[in-house]
């Protein structure tokens, strides 16, 4: 147990680093050119979901998303007290890496985020990015399982930019990042509405994919 909870607390971790230092690293070089800065953001994130779920996914499974823990949950795939365990972890590692991050680029570790991310638009667009993360997720294991790596790294950065909320589709992250005033931040205020919608895109996979993806056990 303690090797799988140590992976999920490195795993996201490391997500966040890929978030949030992408996200820097992308602004201050980009010259004011958001479209750019969101590539750069967009192109690492989907890099390091491939590296962390490739070498951590026979360790822990790689969830290092309390969403997809919950929807594993759901499946009974996972029994209730990993579950409770993974998802602070999670929360625990995401907050890690952004504070980590903040170091690696000399900014005040401790900070919260002034970017407002609000209204039904983006709602609705985390109900979508979180039943289609899922989608990847549970249609990989039931046809592809090697390539799941590769659909998580490519759902997530496609979705930075086909979705009007650049794809949180992770309370873990989402809470992570209101801690962050940089070009990855949440405003706080901000952040439970967003989980919530996340769980409803939980509650929306766990009705519609069985039906597509049967199940053989």
């Amino acid at each position: 147990m303690t090797s799988k909870l140590l992976a999920e607390f490195i795993g996201t971790a490391f997500l966040l680093i890929g978030v949030v230092g992408s996200g820097i690293m992308g602004d201050a070089l980009s010259g004011g050119n958001v479209a750019l800065a969101l590539l750069a953001n967009a192109i690492a994130t989907g890099c390091m979901l491939y590296a962390i779920i490739t070498t951590l996914g026979p360790v822990s499974g790689a969830h290092f998303n309390p969403a997809v823990t919950l929807a594993f949950a759901l499946r009974r795939d996972i029994l209730p007290g990993l579950a409770l365990a993974y998802v602070g972890v999670q929360i625990a590692g995401g907050i890690a890496g952004v504070w980590l991050t903040h170091v690696m680029f000399d900014l005040p570790v401790l900070q919260f985020s002034a970017t407002s991310r609000t209204g039904a638009n983006l709602w609705v667009s985390e109900i979508l990015a979180t039943f289609g993360l899922l989608f990847v997720i549970f249609g990989g294991l039931k046809n592809r399982p090697d390539a799941i790596p590769a659909l998580v790294g490519l759902y997530i950065t496609g979705a930075y930019w086909f979705t009007s909320s650049t794809s949180f589709a992770n309370p873990a992250v989402t809470i992570a990042r209101g801690l962050s005033d940089t070009f990855a931040g949440i405003d706080p205020a901000h952040v439970p509405m967003i989980i919530l919608m996340q769980v409803i895109g939980v509650g929306v996979a766990a009705l519609i994919l069985p039906l597509i993806f049967t199940s053989e056990r």
